[in-house]
């Protein structure tokens, strides 16, 4: 499952668990772009439940989109993700270390009010 909402004028927020597949990770980023599409210095939660890794086709389907999610990560300078697993927390703070302008900070599932503390910071 990947859900996105808007969550105001420069908020969004992702849910993810499970399993996706090719149709679903494309569904999943035509909304992750469409609800972004207006969004400036944007601020993400993103909460991970039962993380497990995409499917390849899934995963070629990321792949292809790649210079539009670079665009769309611009749009956005932090994000708080909430995870019950250290290495999804663990890999999420790398990944926010090697985008240059954007910065991701691990909370474990129960710390959202933590997380959204840091996010309007």
């Amino acid at each position: 499952m990947f859900k996105v909402v808007s969550n105001g004028i420069n908020r969004i927020d992702i849910e993810f668990s499970g399993k996706l597949d090719s149709n679903e990770m494309r569904a999943a980023l035509d909304e992750l772009i469409s609800q972004s599409k207006d969004i400036t210095n944007g601020r993400m939660l993103y909460r991970i439940g039962d993380f497990r890794f995409p499917t390849p086709g899934a995963i070629g389907v990321e792949l292809s989109r790649f210079p539009e999610l670079l665009k769309l990560i611009r749009k956005f300078d932090r994000a708080a993700v909430l995870a019950g697993q250290d290495w999804v927390k663990k890999v999420s703070e790398l990944e926010g270390a090697l985008i240059p302008g954007f910065e991701i900070k691990a909370f474990g599932l129960d710390e959202q009010s933590e997380a959204e503390e840091w996010l309007n910071s």
